[in-house]
């Protein structure tokens, strides 16, 4: 039987925190610019801001944070051997990210450290790694 300790040990946790920086700072960049669009711009904030399409734009940046995870690491971290236990490492470095981030004194963020922003991330890692889930352990 596989040992899940031992396998959790053996996750490539460098590269993916690299990854997961970069990531979050990546994030952090597109947010400060979506602040300054929205201050010069009545209609995208009204655009933003309306009811049922903030919902939308909440999941699909927290989507987009894992899809530019995977991409990111496809990219740049090309050593890291992508399959399901490292994506799901990916997910944990990523959330710890998003943890670091919701504790910057940044006045606005689309993307924050909650259950929605879990199930996003997690969405958006699966989705765009959708060629490495043949590879289980």
């Amino acid at each position: 039987m596989n040992d899940p300790w031992n396998t959790f040990k053996q996750q490539p946790w460098l590269p993916l925190s690299k990854v997961a920086a970069l990531t979050t700072v990546l994030v952090v960049a597109l947010e400060n610019l979506l602040i300054w669009v929205l201050t010069q711009s009545e209609t995208f904030r009204l655009l933003l801001f309306s009811r049922p399409l903030a919902i939308i734009w909440f999941m699909a940046a927290a989507i987009g944070v894992g899809v530019l995870g995977v991409y990111i690491c496809e990219r740049w971290q090309s050593q890291v051997f992508l399959k399901t236990s490292s994506l799901w490492a990916l997910v944990l470095c990523l959330m710890v990210g998003l943890l670091l981030k919701s504790q910057l004194p940044i006045p606005f963020g689309l993307v924050g450290f909650s259950m929605n922003a879990v199930i996003g991330v997690i969405l958006g890692v699966f989705w765009k790694a959708r060629p490495y889930w043949r590879y289980w352990n």
